[in-house]
């Protein structure tokens, strides 16, 4: 169990912080020092990223090639089947528009 003065952050945080430390140019310190967080926290997240990423394991939101790969692959799908779901629809619509017409 870890100390009471621990503090979790999110994956997405430690991900906005890495690239603020990236884009913005400043040292790792000042900008931890602006998010109020341990700069030994945020320096060891650069470094674990920066790693990931020589490694072509990770790209820098911290996510896998393959993982990437399959998440497009079922979005596409995704995207595919509601396509056709609103051709139906509007079909439907057309269709039933006639039909209070009469």
């Amino acid at each position: 169990m870890g100390s009471k003065y621990t503090k979790r952050y999110s994956d997405e945080y430690k991900r906005d912080a890495i690239e603020l430390v990236r884009s913005s140019g400043r040292t790792v310190t000042d900008v931890a020092r602006e998010l109020g967080i341990s700069s030994e926290s945020l320096r060891g997240w650069v470094k674990k990223a920066r790693a990931a990423e020589a490694a072509g394991s990770a790209g820098p939101a911290g996510v896998s090639a393959d993982a990437r790969d399959e998440e497009l692959k079922r979005l596409r799908k995704l995207t595919l089947e509601q396509a056709k779901t609103i051709e139906i629809l509007k079909k439907a619509t057309a269709f039933f528009a006639k039909e209070t017409d009469r």
